[in-house]
Parts: structure tokens; sequence; C-alpha cells
């Protein structure tokens, strides 16, 4: 019986045994096995242990893991249950299955990295989110889109270069390529460069009103090309980053104080005494009030105008807000009207006085 059996486990078929077929048929079969057991193992047990530790780094290492370690069992059971039958060496075969097989290895790890950016990226923006710049939130899906093309690149040069394939050609290639793609798209790279430098020297966060000879209004996003405004009149402006990062930008809400600068013209009927004590009295609003930042302000009368004695006026709002820094001002203004109304002197306008000359 058993002779019998060595016969028909000896009898070959393009070039391999019965029995060979059958080690390479238990080799898929336990390939199969094999799955089932690490797909338990990841689903189960390595993922209760991963739920009871108080980072979420090991949980998602195990989900970018997953379904590369599922190719890796299906590969390497493959390749090993191969190893049973004896494959044509002309052409060269066998060399051919290890070839593809390290280049199947290289992308299950492309693949498990390609996955693990996403790691990096939610720590990257736990980070991001504790600064108060709002513009390296913006950085955040940029670095995970550079990481995974290289991922993508070296994956794909190591391949070629397994599978026999010349890379210094293919690099050459790229090469000429690339410097003709630089110079179609020469003003794209520029912009590139340019969000470079605004994310590098953070002239402004999205939130931020700017002015620039371009546009004015609030910042509302950053992107790797160009940088979006919306203005006051509510339209949106899309400005290149190239053009942006050479430009001039004043950032409105930098400031940690308003300045109110102002001249109140007094009627010549004002005696010199009466303008020495409108200069007092409008200083002493300015010390008085609650909302007025007292690090530097000025009050003098400066000039004699063309219909009024003038009096300069400088202060800063304590408040960079708009409805706020109005309201100071409105409080300021009506505070010098009454206190001028109460001496009796009055706010010149524009006016002319003509003096007739009697003839003779």
């Amino acid at each position: 019986m058993w002779e019998q059996l060595s016969k028909v486990l000896d009898d070959t078929f393009l070039g391999n045994s019965l029995g060979q077929y059958l080690l390479f048929g238990l080799g898929i079969l336990l390939t199969l096995v094999i799955r089932v057991l690490t797909r338990y193992l990841l689903d189960n047990k390595i993922k209760q242990w991963s739920k009871k530790t108080s980072g979420q780094a090991d949980d998602q290492l195990l989900a970018a893991f997953r379904r590369p370690a599922f190719l890796l069992v299906y590969v390497s059971g493959i390749y090993l249950s191969l190893k049973a039958l004896d494959l044509p060496t002309d052409p060269d075969v066998p060399a051919f299955v290890d070839n593809l097989y390290i280049s199947l290895l290289i992308v299950s790890a492309a693949w498990f990295l390609f996955s693990a950016v996403d790691v990096m990226t939610f720590y990257l923006k736990k980070y991001t989110d504790k600064t108060k710049s709002r513009l390296d939130d913006q950085l955040v899906p940029i670095v995970r889109r550079i990481c995974r093309a290289t991922v993508v690149v070296l994956a794909f040069i190591m391949v070629i270069q397994n599978l026999g394939g010349s890379v210094s050609s293919l690099l050459a290639g790229l090469g000429l390529g690339g410097l003709a793609f630089a110079l179609a798209a020469k003003d794209s790279l520029a912009n590139i460069f340019g969000s470079v430098t605004i994310f590098t020297d953070r002239p402004f966060q999205i939130g931020d009103w700017v002015k620039t000879s371009a546009a004015e209004g609030y910042v509302e996003d950053v992107g790797f090309r160009s940088t979006r405004i919306r203005t006051f009149e509510k339209t949106l402006v899309t400005i290149p980053n190239s053009k942006l990062a050479d430009s001039a930008i004043e950032n409105m809400d930098a400031r940690h104080i308003r300045r109110v600068k102002m001249t109140v013209g007094i009627t010549y009927a004002a005696s010199a005494k009466q303008m020495e004590q409108a200069v007092e009295t409008i200083r002493d609003i300015l010390r008085k009030h609650p909302k007025v930042s007292q690090d530097y302000w000025l009050v003098y009368f400066t000039a004699f105008g063309p219909s009024s004695l003038d009096i300069f006026i400088y202060y800063y709002s304590q408040s960079t807000v708009w409805a706020e820094y109005l309201q100071v001002r409105q409080e300021v203004n009506l505070h010098i009207m009454r206190a001028l109304e109460t001496m009796g002197l009055e706010i010149a306008f524009p006016s002319q006085t003509v003096y007739l000359k009697p003839e003779k």
C-alpha cells in the first residue's frame, strides 16, 4: 500500500511530482490558517491589551499594522509554498519569485509606514492645538501629505531596483523631467516657497485682520499655494503666497492698544487763559477715563488755524475691538464737548470773516 502511495506521489506533471503539489497545497492551507490566527490575535488579544493602556499610540499603530500584516502572511505563505515546487529556470522563474517576494515585503512595510503617518500627525496636531497660533494647524495636513508622498516614492524606487530596473536611469529621467516641470511650473514652486516663508515667519494667524497691497480683511485660510482673505465687503480675495511673502503685511490685530489722533478747533473768541484751561481739562478727561491707556497720551495747543485755535489730542484705547474702541472715542468726545460748553467755549468750523473798510 505504501509502495503504491509512494508511486502515486512520485508521478510527475509539468515538471513536479504529485507530492510536491500536495506540499504546495498544504502550504496554502496553512497560510489561510495562520491568517485566521493572525486576525484573532490582532482583533482580540492584542487589541484588548492596547485598550488597557492610557495612550492612543498603540491603538493607532495596531490599526496601521493590521492590513499590512495580512498581506505579509499571504505573501510569505505563498512564497514558502512555491519553494516546494521545481519552477522553470529558463526563464529564471525562481529568481523572479524571490525578487517579487522581496518587493511585496517592501510594499507591506511601506503600507504600514503610510498608515503610521497618521499616528505622527495625531500627536503633532495635539501639540499645535496647545499653541496660541492657529497658523501652525495648517501645517499638520501638509506634513501628512509630504510624509506619505516620501514613503510612496522611496518604496517605488526600492521596488524598481529590486526587480532589476535601473534606478540611476529613472532618477536621471526624473531629473530631466523635473527640470522641465520646474520651468513650466515656476510660479507654482514660487508659491510653495512663499507658503514656507509664511509658515516659518508667521506674520499673521488665521482670523487676523491684515492689510496688504492687494487686500484688507480677515485671513480665512492659508494653503500651500495661496492665502484667502475675507474683505469687509464679505468678498473673498485669493492672493498667491509668492506675492504675499514679498509684500508688506500690516497685521492690525497684532497691536495691543489702538490709537486715537484728532484735532479740536476752538473759535478765536477764546482767550489765552481759556485755552490753557481747555488743554488742562482735556488732559484731566484722558487721565481719569478707565479705558484710555495711561502709558502715553498728548494734549497740546499746537496751531493757529485758518479758522480755529487747534488743540492736538493723541491717546490710545486699551481695547482693540472696533466697537469698544469707538465707544471709548465717543465717550471722550462727549466729555470734551460738555467741558467746553461749561467753559463757554465753542468748537470752530471752517469760516471766514470779511472786514469792510469804508472809503474816504
